[in-house]
């Protein structure tokens, strides 16, 4: 049969960490079934060079117990194996589904994980439900936990908790869909975090335009391969056209040797995912950044560190004002959140505003599409001045930046020499990694810099 195979890399050597132990509402079973033998019992596929073992300080993940030729296949499910909360829910007109659907409804999209949770935890409530050897593999497998969560998340989960609480009331248990169980924070908040940090945004449902709906999987098995930037095995999604079903693979991309970890890439993220999601940081992670917010007052007090004269950046000009709306820096609904770091060093639209706001000559600026003003390749657009100072103000506010963390690198460094627990010790290796970006961005910049002065020293020279 024709298939078309879609090649993607995973939505994040470093382990993928395995949820807290479940809360007391929870049923355990003293020795979880295998989870290889349960996966093929189903009909999957597993390479008998395929093990789970403990990886160092990595954990338990999947390891190669001899060698794999590039392009073996390591892993297969079948369509029914994937956990996922999909279309066919919404058409199920079964009570308890329906109120699954409704809470899930109440969801915001940006905590997708909230709703495949709704489902787990849904399948956890089940006596004998197909998925409970995973989750009880979930469940008893050690965890790396995460240092925190967004305040947001924190809120959202108490009041989530009392939507549960109201949506359940009074319902008979044919309608119930967590079989009577009561739901509070605790378990909706077990059931965000194992989503997140095992689940995968693969390609779900076929539109007719022939593009997919983006869902989150739960994929067993796969979601123990550990993470790297440079991973030695790849997820394949294989359609077959006669069929809406996919088979999910994981496939040898180079020739894999015995001991070795199977790694894939979960996603170019930066730490924040890293830590939130999936509990571990990358050191020297090129994506990498630090949120800031554009802030007028903020940018004054960085370009008067630096030197730089009358800015305009807490009263720009109209003219100003209009491009900034146009960078979406000003206006109704602005999203005033701009980085430093990663693959961009800065935000295109930060870079650009700098440049705006230093300039004093709207004939000047006009002469330039917004493309070329938001580029760090643009070779100084505006002129060397107004570069220099956009570099210096930039600079300024790494500086500040810094100040805002109560240690520098060094005592950090010696705080975990000094031995500290697992989760201070990760909190204290995310923020050596955030002041390392800073750093790292104020270096570059200034490179920049001293070589953008020495050109134009030259060329007034020559």
């Amino acid at each position: 049969m024709a298939a078309s195979k879609m090649m993607l890399m995973a939505s994040l050597t470093h382990c993928r960490p395995l949820t807290c132990a479940a809360t007391a509402t929870a049923r355990l079973v003293p020795r979880p079934p295998d989870l290889i033998k349960w996966v093929r019992r189903e009909g999957g596929f597993i390479h008998r060079g395929v093990k789970i073992l403990p990886n160092g300080a990595h954990g338990l993940g999947l390891v190669a117990c001899e060698e794999m030729s590039k392009g073996s296949l390591l892993i297969a499910l079948p369509a029914h194996v994937p956990l996922k909360f999909g279309d066919h829910e919404s058409h199920n007109v079964d009570g308890a589904t329906s109120v699954l659907v409704n809470l899930a409804n109440k969801v915001p999209e940006e905590l997708w994980a909230m709703k495949l949770g709704l489902k787990l935890l849904q399948e956890r409530a089940k006596i004998g439900s197909f998925w409970w050897p995973y989750i009880n593999d979930i469940k008893n497998l050690q965890y790396a936990p995460l240092l925190s969560q967004v305040n947001k998340r924190c809120r959202f989960l108490l009041d989530f908790e009392q939507e549960v609480k109201h949506a359940l009331h009074g319902l008979k248990s044919d309608n119930h869909p967590f079989e009577g169980q009561d739901i509070d924070a605790s378990g909706l908040g077990w059931a965000m975090s194992a989503v997140s940090s095992r689940a995968f945004r693969l390609y779900g449902k076929k539109l007719p335009d022939g593009s997919h709906i983006d869902t989150p999987m739960m994929l067993p098995l796969i979601d123990m391969c550990n993470h790297s930037f440079n991973p030695n095995a790849q997820i394949v999604q294989e359609q077959d056209v006669k069929n809406e079903n996919m088979l999910i693979k994981v496939v040898a991309q180079v020739p894999i040797k015995e001991n070795d970890s199977i790694l894939i890439n979960y996603g170019c993220l930066s730490n924040d995912l890293f830590l939130l999601d999936y509990g571990f940081v990358v050191s020297s992670n090129p994506y990498d950044c630090i949120e800031l917010k554009y802030d007028g007052a903020l940018l004054d007090a960085a370009s008067m560190a630096a030197g730089v004269t009358s800015p305009n950046f807490s009263s720009p000009l109209p003219w100003q004002q209009q491009l900034l709306t146009q960078l979406n820096l000003h206006g109704e609904a602005p999203n005033l959140k701009v980085t430093i770091g990663g693959e961009e060093l800065v935000e295109r639209r930060l870079l650009a505003a700098l440049r705006v706001l230093l300039a004093n000559d709207v004939e000047m600026v006009q002469r330039h599409d917004l493309n070329t003003l938001q580029s760090l390749a643009a070779n100084a657009p505006l002129g060397t001045e107004i570069e220099a100072s956009a570099f210096r103000t930039i600079i300024a506010l790494c500086v500040i930046a810094l100040g805002h963390f109560p240690t520098k690198i060094m005592e950090d460094e010696s705080l975990i020499k000094c031995g500290v627990s697992a989760s201070i010790e990760l909190a204290i290796q995310f923020r050596i990694q955030k002041k390392s970006v800073i750093i790292d961005v104020m270096r570059e910049l200034s490179r920049r810099l001293k070589s953008l002065l020495s050109k134009n020293t030259s060329a007034a020279q020559s």
